[in-house]
């Protein structure tokens, strides 16, 4: 249910805003960041053409204009909808058997999102990885310099685009609504305000905390979804192994595909009946990964949000 509004019409930009995050108190923190730097960028814009206009007199035309902070609340809530419904395809239909909702992960998209996202989260995090250290040692040694604190401000800076440009990806590819808009920036403060603001902000730290743990989690990811594509993939392909081993008069006294060790002396696995076991095991496996890989995407999307975008309704 929307929070109910003000009925004090808003006499300053502040006053609009705060009835705005008011009216959407509830929504997806991501949404409310956008609503708010949306319409703080309308209504600083609207007063910058009109100097001569106080706020109250600005604020009055742009409610008839604009809309009053409710009715942009309700129709954000509207619009939220229809992109929910753009990054979340809807899911495969609901099986009732158990192997129908086993093997029907195959036509969920949001599987193959994660697959591949988790994939290659190891380029993404030894890139980010690389930039924060990087940026958090070179701030740390231009400090004593003259040229240390605009270094520092544009590396705050460039990991806040860095957290956006992740948002797309994470929204794009794990379906997880995630900011379009970074926070706007205060205009009343002064530009020292504005650096210490940034310094103190949350967000700036919790933004580099996840660049940091997007290197281990890639790591693993990586390792994870390779070994096991590679072990089902492997077994898939026993049969076609098994053929071309006939064809070609190879030794076949082994295991199709796998060491003697493994073996263990089960020798019916080295003829077609052991390649077939195989390749249904191969098939069961390289299901089992789509479940696995969607829901460790549903996991890696939460940390996301709440590491990049929590506390967004509070703007200091």
């Amino acid at each position: 249910m929307n929070a109910p509004s003000s009925s004090r019409p808003p006499r300053t930009i502040a006053e609009y805003l705060e009835q705005l995050r008011a009216a959407l108190r509830g929504a997806d923190p991501a949404l409310i960041q956008d609503a708010l730097y949306d319409a703080e960028e309308h209504l600083r814009a609207e007063l910058y053409e009109r100097p001569g206009r106080d706020e109250a007199a600005m604020l009055e035309h742009v409610v008839e204009s604009y809309g009053a902070p409710d009715e942009v609340a309700e129709i954000y809530r509207d619009q939220e909808i229809r992109i929910q419904r753009a990054i979340r395809p809807p899911p495969p239909p609901k099986r009732r058997s158990a192997a129908g909702r086993f093997f029907g992960v195959i036509a969920d998209p949001r599987a193959w999102g994660a697959l591949f996202y988790l994939l290659f989260g190891l380029v993404t995090g030894i890139a980010y990885f690389t930039w924060v250290v990087a940026g958090l040692s070179m701030s740390a040694g231009f400090s004593v310099l003259i040229i240390g604190l605009p270094f520092i401000v544009l590396f705050f800076g460039s990991v806040r685009g860095l957290a956006l440009l992740e948002g797309r990806l994470v929204e794009t590819m794990l379906g997880v609504r995630m900011p379009r808009r970074p926070p706007y920036p205060p205009k009343h403060m002064s530009l020292f305000q504005r650096i210490g603001a940034m310094f103190t902000d949350p967000r700036s730290w919790s933004s580099m905390l996840y660049a940091l743990l997007l290197l281990p989690l890639g790591i693993f990811y990586f390792t994870l979804i390779v070994t096991w594509l590679a072990v089902s993939l492997a077994f898939i392909a026993a049969p076609v192994i098994k053929l071309v081993a006939v064809f070609g008069h190879w030794d076949t006294g082994t295991c199709v595909g796998l060491s003697d060790g493994f073996c263990g002396g089960i020798e019916w696995l080295s003829g077609w009946g052991g390649a077939t076991v195989l390749c249904v095991l191969g098939l069961l496996l390289f299901f089992a990964l789509l479940h696995v890989v969607r829901g460790l995407g549903y996991l890696h999307g939460q940390l996301a949000k709440h590491l990049l975008v929590r506390g967004v309704e509070r703007r200091a």
